[in-house]
């Protein structure tokens, strides 16, 4: 029997042609980027040229004379670390950080907390979409807002927040947005640019990209401190020596989704339309978790009467992969903070798995994977 893979919102396989590049970059760059001789120069431009390009598909202005900034990083958890812990502390702030985070923003604001920082959580809907009434309440309030955080889609419901609506309000009041990206990248256009944010982050595996790289994009006139020490790359807002083939692999991985988007968006959402309504109608009382707009791939289900963990092992013995969550979190027994935060009742949040397909995912995959999924809850 086959295993299907349903874990997409975790991590994508790589494209081929991010393969091919990446294994070219390797063969033809071996210089390291802070060098002054000529195989340093040249890896320094193929990077600088790799970031540019990862700038100008994210439609952020890197050509401006005052150019927004991309800052390389390993991935999209020291991209969020980066833009809260990175925030000017000469003196303690304020944050306001939505309570549906991905852990890694969620672990930052309560760092900041312990450093003295006032962090006030914004309260979300049982749709999933976060309250914006309270957070004209908490923008009102004393004292002033050094920076409001906003993931704009949800890593384990899907649910895409209203980011520039955050971006309206906190304009009005003079304040920076952040915004975590990383889900939405490669399902539905980005335009930097027109978002408004002062910060996105964003992740290559999350769009058939190459694991270890990500990145966060500054607008220009926004500054950061660094988090790390001890080199002078990247302006010395993040030192480190840089791994230009990883840059490649996200450049890539950004021009072959971009062509297709509309079509991978319809396929995602088709295959994701298909498994639902399979498992809803092939087990009465499951319930769909986040009732708003959601990223084409992610379905989120809860199965009250059973248990996510009993459920999840006995799926991946059938040959089914997903997960109750993030994956940075998978290793604890908590129960989901997100589905938690939207108010749903203890038997939804502890009978919760997500589901997520992928390019590669066929109807023939969904109609299987329905079959064994619909068995096993059955069974247990």
């Amino acid at each position: 029997m086959d295993s299907i893979y349903l874990d997409y919102s975790s991590t994508t396989p790589m494209d081929l042609t991010v393969v091919d590049a990446m294994a070219e970059c390797y063969r033809r760059v071996s210089g390291n980027p802070s060098s002054q001789h000529q195989l340093g120069r040249h890896a320094k431009r193929v990077l600088e040229d790799a970031a540019e390009s990862i700038g100008n598909h994210l439609a952020a202005r890197v050509h401006q004379p005052r150019p927004d900034r991309v800052i390389l990083t390993s991935g999209g958890t020291e991209a969020n670390n980066l833009a809260l812990l990175g925030l000017p502390h000469e003196s303690p702030g304020r944050l306001i950080v939505s309570a549906i985070e991905h852990p890694s923003t969620l672990a930052a604001a309560r760092e900041l907390q312990r450093r003295g920082w006032q962090v006030d959580f914004l309260r979300v809907m049982e749709s999933g979409v976060i309250d914006l009434n309270h957070l004209d309440e908490l923008l009102q309030r004393a004292p002033s807002v050094s920076l409001v955080a906003v993931m704009w889609a949800n890593n384990e419901t899907g649910v895409v927040q209203p980011i520039q609506h955050v971006v309206r309000r906190c304009e009005a009041n003079d304040i920076p947005v952040h915004t975590d990206a990383v889900q939405i990248i490669g399902k539905q256009p980005v335009n930097f640019a027109d978002l408004g944010v002062a910060s996105m982050s964003i992740a290559a595996h999350k769009f058939y990209g190459p694991p270890g790289i990500g990145a966060l994009i500054l607008r220009s006139g926004i500054t950061r401190q660094p988090i790390l020490f001890g080199g002078a790359q990247q302006l010395g807002l993040r030192p480190g020596t840089e791994t230009v083939a990883l840059a490649v692999g996200m450049r890539v991985a950004l021009e072959a989704s971009g062509p297709h988007l509309a079509l991978r968006s319809a396929h995602l959402r088709a295959r994701r339309d298909q498994l639902e309504a399979r498992l809803l109608a092939g087990r009465p009382g499951s319930i769909v978790n986040g009732s708003a707009e959601r990223i084409a791939p992610t379905l989120n289900l809860s199965f009250p009467g059973l248990d996510r963990q009993r459920l999840l092992i006995a799926l991946d013995l059938a040959g089914i992969y997903c997960s109750s969550g993030s994956a940075c979190a998978s290793g604890s027994s908590e129960p989901s903070h997100v589905l938690t935060a939207m108010g749903l009742s203890t038997e939804r949040v502890e009978s919760a798995i997500r589901l997520s397909v992928g390019v590669p995912t066929t109807a023939a995959d969904v109609e299987s994977s329905a079959d064994r999924i619909l068995k096993i809850i059955n069974q247990l």
